[in-house]
């Protein structure tokens, strides 16, 4: 199971959101997610968040709060535990990534974008304030069959 972390930095009612679509063979390509990537050998999840923000889009987060783990499982992809965080202060200037295109976009205009199904329930959780949660997504294929929320069973539409 590989290690990375999410982060929705927050500004005005929307998200920076990335785009992915400048790299072939992207598991995420065409769909519009928060900014993260893979943790490398001896970073801890903040570190990771950190130095992926600072690396995806020139922006240097100065607060942060790491919200939950997500661990996703899949008959087509790698496993993966994905820390999940949310920012509402940072200081700097966006730049061009080179994963895609880097667009603040209105919280409640979310839903309407190409995404991974699952994403839909961390993101409420996010907005509810949940605190600390642990939310397991069960893929088959790009479709959601099964998200269990602290150990309980959730309906999957």
């Amino acid at each position: 199971m590989q290690n990375t972390t999410l982060c929705y930095i927050e500004k005005n009612d929307s998200y920076l959101l990335l785009h992915r679509t400048k790299r072939e063979n992207d598991l995420n390509k065409d769909k519009w997610i928060g900014i993260g990537g893979h943790c490398e050998e001896g970073e801890s999840p903040e570190d990771c968040v950190m130095r992926e923000v600072k690396e995806e889009t020139g922006l240097t987060l100065t607060g942060c709060s790491y919200r939950g783990i997500i661990t996703f499982v899949s008959d087509t992809y790698e496993g993966e535990y994905m820390h999940l965080f949310h920012a509402g202060s940072f200081t700097g200037s966006e730049w061009i990534c080179d994963e895609g295109d880097l667009e603040w976009v209105r919280i409640d205009e979310m839903n309407n974008l190409p995404h991974w199904k699952g994403d839909e329930i961390f993101l409420a959780l996010l907005r509810q304030q949940v605190p600390f949660f642990s939310l397991k997504l069960v893929y088959k294929g790009k479709c959601l069959q099964q998200a269990v929320l602290n150990g309980k069973n959730l309906a999957v539409n």
